[in-house]
């Protein structure tokens, strides 16, 4: 799988999703208290992503 999100827990215990491609991560999101929560943030970048524009702030 050359790309996927990933769901994990962190030091504190909240629930982060990155995403990777090959092995590399390209982000992570801020820690959320539920694991639905995670799921739902999948869901609004596959949902908003594709749609959103670039800001170059260079």
């Amino acid at each position: 799988m050359a790309h996927h999100f990933e769901i994990y827990k962190d030091k504190a215990g909240e629930f982060r999703v990155r995403f990777k491609y090959n092995s590399e991560i390209m982000f992570s999101t801020e820690g959320y208290s539920s694991k639905s929560s995670a799921q739902n943030a999948i869901k609004s970048i596959k949902k908003n992503g594709p749609g959103a524009e670039v800001v170059d702030n260079s």
